[in-house]
């Protein structure tokens, strides 16, 4: 599978999970399993994972597969999930400990 662009994830998202835009902006899209951030890119990640860190709920990283071995150490002891393209669970979310 080629590369996807942001607003092609953003678009396999809105098919896959019935994902709509977030209202708040904090985040890309939400959905039925929570906060969704788009990294189409390894450089995004990082800057992905800091914007979903604050929010509540379950949060998931949207990544093209081949970015994978960038995104799991960025999302160690975050408790954000990664999805791909594909929708397909890469690792499970947690919910946020109260602060």
């Amino acid at each position: 599978m080629s590369r996807m662009t942001h607003d092609q994830l953003r678009q396999a998202m809105v098919n896959k999970l019935s994902a709509e835009p977030d209202p708040s902006g904090n985040a890309d899209l939400i959905c039925a399993r929570g906060s969704l951030g788009i990294a189409a890119d390894h450089k995004q990640i990082k800057k992905t994972v800091k914007r979903l860190r604050p929010l509540d709920g379950y949060r998931y990283l949207i990544i093209n597969r081949a970015d994978l071995f960038a995104a799991s150490p960025a999302t160690i002891g975050t408790k954000i999930g990664i999805l791909d393209a594909n929708g397909s669970l890469l690792k499970a979310a947690d919910l946020p400990r109260r602060r």
